[in-house]
């Protein structure tokens, strides 16, 4: 699947992952690789994405969107509090 991680002034992430666990407003949920089309409203909380390689990555998120259609996941964010690797 292929994230990218958008806020209003820059583009905090893009590439290809094998997961994204997200703050949703009615809790957590994790899209996998075959996930339904999705559009959901985010709250403040953490993101953690593992990419194709292996690598986690975490980073807060301050509300936003997450849209999942078909291998292209995309998150649009009001901004990012710190990241971390």
């Amino acid at each position: 699947m292929e994230l990218i991680v958008l806020t209003p002034e820059k583009e905090i992430f893009q590439g290809s992952i094998e997961s994204v666990k997200v703050p949703g407003t009615t809790g957590q949920f994790e899209i996998l690789k075959g996930h339904a089309p999705i559009v959901s409203s985010l709250v403040t909380g953490e993101v953690r994405v593992i990419t194709t390689s292996g690598e986690r990555q975490t980073f807060n998120i301050t509300k936003g969107f997450i849209e999942v259609l078909g291998e292209e996941v995309s998150l649009l964010v009001q901004g990012v509090e710190d990241t971390k690797n």
